[in-house]
């Protein structure tokens, strides 16, 4: 999809929307950011936003409820979003409709209907809205998917995650806080490490009898991906001793041998294969995603996580929770059919609506 890009003689000015936990955390690496401008913060509760200005140092920054309003008096040409998912499709619909790329959090979305509805608007705004998987822009996870393909024919990936952290508050009382709040992230490293997408799901989601979770803190999921492939997915967020990193523990076999990868260090290759030499990601992070981000603006080329690319990895987390609540095998087409109804009958942009009607084959429209 082509885009609006910006000239190369200026930095990138961004309002950043949100200033909790991850706002600040965003607003500190879009200030370290070589060539972008953070002219200004945004959030629901203003004193909120000049209290995050304020610690960062930089205490005289506009500050505000509305992104697009400060976008419009700073001459911004982006919005990082980083609000709260509920938050992310009015938040960002307004910001392309106004003239702004967008850098938002993942996921791309609350639903997988309302993220339909995103890709549908930057189409129609002709604006690049990217979405940021902080661990897809890890080194060593493209390390892994360089090993990937010296294997030959792919059969079986495989990650294991097991921690036991007790994050109090809505976490904990989730219907489904593994899934929905942390596996994007190894389903969507998934998809980038073979290079395929999902086609169904099979899932159990269950919560051990010592958790002090609410809702199912422990799942197992299997993935038919494009060529046959399986992937693989063991977690748990009450899982005490022998914790693996947060990013996992990572198993590709292939016809040629395997690779492995801890989640901290350099993967391994163990295979009868000479591997072919790659320049390492120079990439690394939500720092990463910014300067892709960037780039992408610059240049008008498609960045990794461009909103249509992205989706899938929420589709995957939909069908695996639909599976575990119904106990049958899901389609991810069923799942992408069934949102995009969805988002036809929520939809209030008549031209987004068209956009969105104008879909023949919702997995056609997200990949091609």
């Amino acid at each position: 999809m082509t885009h609006r890009t910006i000239p190369g003689d200026e930095p990138l000015r961004v309002v950043l929307a949100g200033a909790g936990s991850m706002g600040r955390a965003w607003l500190s690496t879009i200030v370290a950011a070589p060539d972008v401008e953070l002219v200004a913060v945004a959030d629901i509760d203003p004193d909120t936003a000049r209290s995050a200005t304020a610690a960062a140092g930089w205490p005289d920054l506009p500050v505000g409820a509305d992104a697009v309003a400060l976008a419009a008096t700073t001459g911004a040409h982006a919005v990082v979003d980083a609000t709260v998912p509920e938050a992310h499709h009015p938040v960002t619909t307004a910001a392309l409709f106004a003239g702004l790329a967008v850098l938002g959090e993942k996921p791309v979305a609350a639903t997988l209907a309302q993220a339909l509805s995103l890709a549908a608007a930057a189409e129609v705004t002709g604006e690049l809205f990217m979405v940021s998987q902080s661990r897809r822009w890890n080194p060593q996870l493209f390390a892994l998917r360089a090993m990937a393909a010296d294997l030959g024919a792919l059969g079986t990936l495989t990650t294991e995650f097991f921690r036991a952290p007790r994050f109090g508050g809505f976490r904990e009382e989730m219907a489904h806080p593994l899934l929905v709040d942390m596996a994007i992230h190894p389903f969507d490293s998934a998809r980038f490490v073979l290079g395929a997408e999902p086609v169904a799901a099979y899932c159990e989601a269950y919560n051990p009898s010592w958790s002090w979770y609410d809702g199912a803190a422990a799942a197992t999921a299997v993935f038919e991906m494009e060529g046959g492939i399986r992937y693989v997915y063991t977690g748990s967020w009450c899982s005490p001793g022998a914790e693996t990193s947060w990013n996992g523990v990572w198993r590709v076999s292939g016809e040629k041998g395997s690779a492995r990868w801890d989640g901290d260090t350099g993967p391994v290759l163990d295979a009868d294969v000479l591997p072919a030499e790659r320049s390492p990601s120079p990439y690394s992070g939500i720092a990463g995603a910014l300067q892709v981000f960037a780039e992408a603006l610059r240049t008008g080329s498609t960045p990794m996580g461009e909103v249509h690319e992205n989706v899938l990895s929420l589709a995957m987390v939909e069908a695996a929770v639909r599976s575990a609540e119904s106990g049958r095998r899901v389609l991810i087409d069923d799942v992408l059919d069934q949102a995009h109804e969805q988002a036809l009958r929520e939809e209030t942009h008549a031209d987004v609506r068209a956009a969105l009607a104008g879909w023949t084959s919702v997995r056609s429209a997200l990949t091609a």
